[in-house]
């Protein structure tokens, strides 16, 4: 009997180290869990802060960007209005360049109104090919940006069968000097109906051209009714030369062999007016100074 109290206890022991193990054994596992999982809070709350530390940088970066953005705007905004202005600086300093090289005599009203000096010259004279002229002998010369129109205008007609000559381009002050005597010698006063004195003469220019056809021996009133004045009326203008004495001017008589050069946008507008050159006003000629050499 006592042996046998005596197993029963080594059980009771053994079972209360068993016991005291397993219970020791959990004791630690929860601790170790305890511990891993107050580290895996920790890393949480780091991951959460740095989420939202990290969010709050994409709201400040956002921000700075769209302040970037609105900043960017406001500056290519700015810039346009830079470059606009640039641009019209550009073409204010480029349009008082033209009319700085443009001599502004090309466009004055001559014939009794204006009037030039003895000293007046035209810049940039040339010749005027023999082809083209009446007499294939005699010099003539033209003002050097209008001879390109004008070869152009004789080109153009020659191909619709009209043969134009220049019978006199450019004429110095005393060319007309000379020309005017000699008229005054055969015709006196009346002179005056069809001639210019000198300074007063738009050939003095070199813009202007007394233009016939080989059938006629020089200068006729009979030019009116031939072909190539009919030409001229329907074309001349989109090459820049105008007539510069119709019928009934207050200048001269009629003279329907006589074109000046006045460029093609003011001859265009002459023409599709149904207006003279003289019909305008200086300030009215002059708004065109600025494209007198312009092809279109």
């Amino acid at each position: 009997m006592e042996l046998v109290d005596n197993k029963k206890q080594i059980y009771i022991i053994v079972a209360t180290l068993l016991f005291a193990i397993i219970a020791m054994a959990g004791a630690y596992f929860y601790l170790l869990l305890y511990k891993q999982s107050l580290e895996l809070k920790n890393s949480l709350d780091i991951a959460k802060d740095n989420i939202s530390r990290a969010q709050k940088d994409n709201s400040d970066l956002q921000e700075a960007n769209d302040n970037l953005s609105e900043s960017l705007a406001a500056s290519q905004a700015q810039n346009a209005v830079f470059e606009s202005q640039i641009r019209e600086i550009s073409g204010t300093v480029g349009t008082l360049q033209k009319l700085s090289e443009t001599d502004p005599e090309l466009l004055k009203k001559y014939s009794k109104v204006y009037f030039l000096s003895e000293n007046y010259i035209p810049a940039k004279l040339v010749p005027i090919d023999a082809q083209y002229l009446w007499n294939g002998t005699k010099l003539q010369q033209i003002q050097g940006d209008t001879a390109p129109f004008l070869v152009n205008m004789l080109i153009m007609a020659s191909s619709s069968g009209i043969n134009l000559k220049i019978v006199s381009a450019y004429r110095s002050f005393y060319d007309q000097l000379l020309a005017k005597t000699s008229y005054k010698i055969l015709y006196g006063s009346g002179a005056n109906q069809f001639s210019a004195d000198q300074g007063y003469s738009e050939h003095q220019l070199g813009t202007t051209v007394d233009l016939t056809v080989p059938k006629f021996n020089d200068l006729s009133l009979k030019f009116e009714n031939d072909d190539a004045y009919a030409w001229l009326r329907g074309n001349a203008y989109k090459f820049g030369f105008v007539l510069s004495y119709p019928k009934n001017n207050s200048y001269y008589q009629f003279e329907p062999w006589h074109w000046r050069f006045v460029g093609v946008a003011l001859a265009k507008n002459l023409h599709d007016s149904n207006k003279n050159f003289y019909d305008l006003t200086q300030r009215e000629i002059d708004q065109y100074l600025i494209s007198l050499f312009d092809s279109q």
